[in-house]
């Protein structure tokens, strides 16, 4: 019997065997998907707070920690604890400022403050570039102090927050969560739970190109048919960039992260409210933010023969 003749053998079978069942019923299955991090050494989560930033149309902070609590308390074991939203935006600014600016190197250093150029060897004579001052430092070093404080001029003033606009904005707060003693003492004060943290970028967005859209047409014998139409057009919209930090509240210490980004974009006719397009951008990372926590399952349903 050759291959071509046990295939059509094969296929008739198989056609009596469904003709021959009269019934067919669906049957839901659910496939379980397992946790990405281990999070049994917890019985509570904290959200925090987060860096936020973007349209200032939105409180990213305040609505995704309003999210995800609410999220956590139906799909999760973990018991949600309800405490005040952390403003990280203004605590990543103190510690900032406590640190100090990053002056680089020291003023009177280099090839204009010492040396061949500066005079002699205490810096207290003259040279080719001028008399120096009761300090040791060159008169014409003056101008040069701002280059010194450069990477503190955008660094905001006491008592003053930093409105975070984009990714360059966020990176030099980002040191808070490193900052191990900050949030092992909000653990302690929290009973030791696995805490919840990380940034939100929520900002508005525009985008010019050829889309392709579908157009209903009449022929010319009165037929309806709907044709793909490319029309040139400018969209505004969102972009959101979460990232979700996870740190154990025993230690104080990162044990997980994960970022994220979503777009969506609406035609010129359409007025959309900020808020509904960041709930809109969040429902679509929460299953995934829910997996790192919790085991989920994905409902499916399989055709039975009876």
């Amino acid at each position: 019997m050759t291959a071509r003749t046990a295939t059509a053998v094969a296929s008739l079978a198989l056609a009596l065997t469904v003709s021959a069942c009269s019934n067919f019923y669906e049957v839901p299955i659910e496939t379980p998907i397992q946790p990405k991090m281990d999070v049994t050494p917890f019985q509570r989560v904290l959200i925090a707070g987060f860096l936020a930033g973007g349209s200032e149309d939105v409180d990213a902070n305040l609505e995704t920690v309003r999210l995800l609590r609410s999220q956590l308390r139906s799909k999760s074991s973990l018991r949600v604890i309800d405490a005040d939203v952390l403003p990280l935006l203004e605590l990543a600014n103190e510690q900032r400022a406590d640190k100090g600016p990053d002056t680089g190197a020291p003023a009177g250093s280099g090839s204009n403050g010492s040396g061949s150029n500066g005079g002699g060897s205490n810096g207290g004579g003259s040279g080719s570039n001028g008399s120096t001052t009761a300090g040791g430092a060159s008169a014409l070093q003056a101008p040069a102090a701002p280059a010194a404080t450069a990477g503190a001029k955008n660094a905001p003033k006491p008592g003053e927050a930093q409105h975070i606009r984009d990714e360059k904005d966020l990176q030099p707060l980002e040191g808070i969560f490193a900052n191990v003693d900050f949030w092992k003492k909000i653990g302690e004060e929290y009973q030791n739970p696995l805490i919840v943290t990380g940034s939100v970028l929520f900002t508005a967005h525009a985008r010019s190109g050829f889309v392709q859209r579908e157009q209903e047409v009449i022929d010319q014998v009165g037929r309806r048919r709907v044709v793909p139409v490319r029309t040139y057009m400018e969209r505004k919209g969102f972009i959101l960039q979460p990232k979700f930090i996870f740190i154990d509240g025993r230690t104080g210490t990162t044990i997980y992260s994960e970022s994220y980004k979503e777009e969506v974009l609406y035609s010129p006719q359409q007025a959309t409210p900020a808020l509904s397009s960041y709930f809109e951008l969040m429902d679509r990372l929460v299953p995934s933010f829910l997996s790192t926590l919790s085991s989920q399952k994905i409902k499916g349903s399989r055709i039975l023969m009876k």
